[in-house]
């Protein structure tokens, strides 16, 4: 089958690997519908060393059931499928507190001898666990937003939720990427009244506004600080989500965020170190957020996708098919494109 590998930075290949297939008894076979370029995956782009093995790519996926180990209960073959971006049991204790990104005995696609999701399929472990069955057909014109239920729909669900978003607080959301979209869109579902979009790129601060976004902010740094902070008469915000992973994200989260309020980070830490003494202790501001526990936010989220009152696959602007994976990632890091559509 053909699968998108990485060899070091700005080096993506599609190439010819071994089929997968069924090796215990509560894997699953999925043949992949559709797949996409995250922006974390633009991290190892920029500066993964080079390799002559390469590693697979790709943790959001959705696509159809093709072959079932004995064990498994909840699918079955021709299921249309979503596979969050991390694997799990679903029955160990942090799986039922709804954090199946410590689940005890999963773990992440593209880790150990489990492939990725950039592919023609996908060997699913836990599947039981893993893998939520939808009614609809492969061909439905719901699969990119159903798509998003994978990772950034989720990620930026679990920003708001982990925030504590309600009808009673403002909201700044740093980074109009997909995920940063998703920040808005559930901050919007979850009531806020005001949500300050930060970001740069008119096309997609547009999409935005209509996700729910009531300003856009297009300066960075301490002018962008400086914006938020007349737009709020000087107190910032009651929540910030940071959705860019960038030590400039962070301190501009850390202007803007409002006296006892929280912020919530989801965009993948590019840094080790960054301000958590008086700059947190002083004001009281907590800070939040992590890997989003995708598949804790499905049940939740998938109504409102199926009857169509969301559209989330609109952060999905490039669709393209599998073998040209080297020029969505290119398009992506260009910022030609917002989020790529991999057709299996």
């Amino acid at each position: 089958m053909r699968a998108t590998y990485m060899y070091g930075a700005g080096d993506v290949r599609v190439i010819d690997v071994p089929d997968p297939a069924v090796q215990h008894p509560t894997d699953a076979l999925v043949r992949v519908v559709r797949s996409c370029v995250c922006g974390s995956d633009l991290h190892p782009y920029h500066n993964m060393p080079a390799s002559e093995r390469g590693e697979s790519m790709g943790h959001e996926f959705v696509g159809i059931v093709e072959d079932v180990g004995s064990e498994v209960r909840t699918i079955g073959k021709g299921d249309f499928v979503i596979a969050p971006f991390a694997w799990s049991d679903g029955t160990c204790d942090f799986c039922r507190e709804g954090l199946q990104t410590s689940c005890r005995h999963g773990g992440f696609w593209n880790a150990g001898d489990v492939r990725g999701g950039q592919a023609e399929a996908v060997r699913v472990p836990l599947a039981d666990g893993t893998l939520v069955p939808v009614p609809v057909e492969e061909n439905s014109p719901l699969v990119p937003s159903l798509l998003t239920l994978s990772d950034v729909y989720g990620t930026g669900y679990h920003a708001a939720v982990k925030a504590r978003v309600t009808a009673d607080t403002t909201v700044t959301v740093i980074g109009d990427g997909a995920v940063g979209l998703m920040g808005v869109l559930s901050a919007q579902q979850l009531g806020a009244p005001r949500i300050i979009l930060m970001g740069r790129h008119k096309e997609r601060t547009d999409l935005g506004r209509e996700f729910g976004a009531t300003e856009v902010v297009a300066e960075r740094g301490t002018e962008g600080i400086a914006a938020v902070r007349e737009l709020t008469r000087g107190d910032g915000t009651h929540v910030v989500i940071e959705a860019v992973g960038h030590m400039p994200a962070y301190e501009q989260a850390l202007g803007v965020v409002r006296p006892g309020g929280v912020i919530s980070r989801v965009g993948l830490p590019q840094y080790d170190d960054a301000p958590v003494g008086w700059d947190l202790f002083g004001p009281n501001i907590t800070l939040t957020g992590g890997p989003a526990p995708a598949r804790a936010y499905i049940e939740t989220l998938l109504p409102a996708v199926l009857d169509g009152t969301v559209d989330p696959g609109r952060v999905f602007d490039t669709e393209l098919p599998l073998d040209d994976a080297p020029a969505a990632y290119r398009a992506m890091d260009d910022r030609l494109s917002l989020k790529v559509l991999l057709r299996a």
